[in-house]
């Protein structure tokens, strides 16, 4: 009979594939001491060869259950050994993406036992490879349960009506595997899942409001120093939203109430701050509400050497700080993948008569919206306007429904109108209406039937 020697630290022997599982185990836990081992399948633990039965379908299982139960993954050589006319299985395996987990469970190698790893060493040897990742791909402290449900809801019903996520699914364990926000223990979050959805720290903001041009005196200070970004990015929506003058006229017989600055303007700059901010530099972002000015500013600052400028024709390409929470943020048409923001804003702010000015200084990035539009309404007459200036109501999504339905209406009158011919009657650019009608063909709200020059629009509600 052969005796291949003893078991180490690096070398297991299991007597048949009845104990495949102890085995995979056997593999995480040589791993996470070793970084590399053989496993034999056919052999006692003092060496004899005893051998079995090894056919293809033996390999395959037992590749297929290190492949589906180790974490991370790795992609060991498995094969057939003979000693003399003994047939035994050998794995031999290899990693540096410690700690490994088998069954979900972390284990090390004590001489020849595979003890359930604690949890600082754990932590430790976490910390150690997540090190070298990219921010936002390292494994957070959160887990699924940390998740808010109305933000994680309303996220996802968004992302389905833009048609970007067509899973039907929406347990929160598949969907963030599936989105790839889930670390390999399938408990916790990376960090971009954890900004993105859980009450976490790390997104806090700061608003204020002055009560001159200047940051000397101001009026009202707030800090929000946790929640997700899907929830964040509409409190500071509205911080603005409350703080914005509006004017509201009576056009035929609707009234139509228009912002200082264009609501879909600030929303995209909110979103950016967040998409697009440094995570790890213990700042805040900040809004900042003076007379004359409103200022976002995104705390990071400006990719280092570009500037605004060359991103305002929108063919520049993108420069992602955070690549998998902005890929994220598309899915839900928060965010565009193509550098567009800075364009879209400038375009919806020049449509609106806005100034709006792009800024970067050492630390920030700052968009700010200039208040000129008052003086603006202050020269009409009285008489043409309901009030002078008023809060939006709450439901303040009117403003831009409003927007949307002066199309429609045109669109219901003349099926065959174009987007020259629908800027021209609602007094936008051709660029600002076809923004509108993108908006409003991912909501399902309006349908092209046929070709780009030759169909007719279709509203549906």
């Amino acid at each position: 009979m052969y005796n291949i020697g003893e078991e180490t630290e690096q070398i297991e022997f299991k007597k048949s594939t009845g104990e495949l599982k102890e085995g995979v185990i056997s593999v995480a836990s040589i791993l996470n001491k070793h970084g590399s081992g053989e496993l034999y399948f056919g052999v006692k633990n003092n060496g004899d060869v005893i051998g079995q039965d090894i056919s293809d379908t033996t390999l395959r299982d037992i590749s297929r259950s290190i492949s589906e139960h180790i974490r991370p993954m790795i992609y060991p050589l498995v094969e057939k050994r003979n000693y003399g006319d003994k047939t035994v299985a050998y794995v031999k395996f290899e990693g540096n993406r410690a700690p490994y987990l088998a069954y979900n469970v972390p284990r090390i190698r004590v001489a020849d036992e595979d003890k359930t790893m604690d949890q600082n060493t754990y932590h430790d040897m976490l910390s150690e490879r997540d090190a070298s990742k990219p921010w936002e791909l390292q494994v957070s402290k959160y887990t699924v349960k940390d998740i808010i449900e109305k933000d994680f809801k309303l996220y996802l019903r968004r992302a389905k009506e833009a048609g970007r996520i067509t899973f039907d699914s929406e347990e929160y364990a598949v969907v963030l595997d599936k989105l790839e926000l889930l670390a390999e223990d399938g408990v916790h979050l990376l960090n971009a899942g954890a900004v993105l959805f859980c009450d976490s720290s790390m997104n806090d903001v700061q608003m204020a409001k002055f009560a001159t041009d200047v940051k000397a005196t101001f009026t009202d200070i707030r800090r929000e120093d946790r929640g997700s970004i899907i929830g964040l990015a509409r409190v500071c929506e509205q911080y603005i939203i409350d703080a914005m003058d509006w004017k509201a006229d009576i056009i035929g017989l609707k009234r139509v109430e228009t912002p200082e600055i264009p609501v879909e303007a600030v929303r995209e700059a909110i979103i950016n701050s967040y998409g697009h901010r440094l995570y790890n530099n213990y700042q805040c972002n900040e809004i900042d509400v003076f007379k004359n000015r409103i200022e976002i500013h995104t705390t990071g600052g400006f990719p280092k050497g570009h500037t605004p400028e060359e991103f305002l024709d929108g063919n520049k390409k993108a420069i992602r700080r955070n690549k998998l929470i902005t890929g994220i943020l598309y899915y839900s048409d928060d965010m565009e993948t193509f550098a567009t923001g800075l364009k879209r804003i400038k375009d919806l702010c020049d449509d609106a008569g806005c100034k709006v000015e792009f800024r970067t200084e050492t630390d920030d990035f700052v968009v700010a919206f200039y208040r000129n539009l008052r003086e603006e309404w202050n020269k009409v007459d009285d008489n043409s306007l309901d009030s002078t200036t008023k809060k939006l109501p709450r439901n303040y999504q009117e403003t831009t429904k409003t927007k949307k339905e002066m199309i429609k209406d045109i669109m219901r009158d003349n099926p065959l109108a174009s987007a020259a011919m629908i800027a021209e009657q609602v007094g936008l650019s051709e660029s600002g209406v076809q923004y509108h009608i993108k908006k409003m063909k991912a909501t399902g709200e309006i349908e092209r039937l046929g070709s780009d020059k030759g169909g007719r629009w279709k509203v549906n509600n």
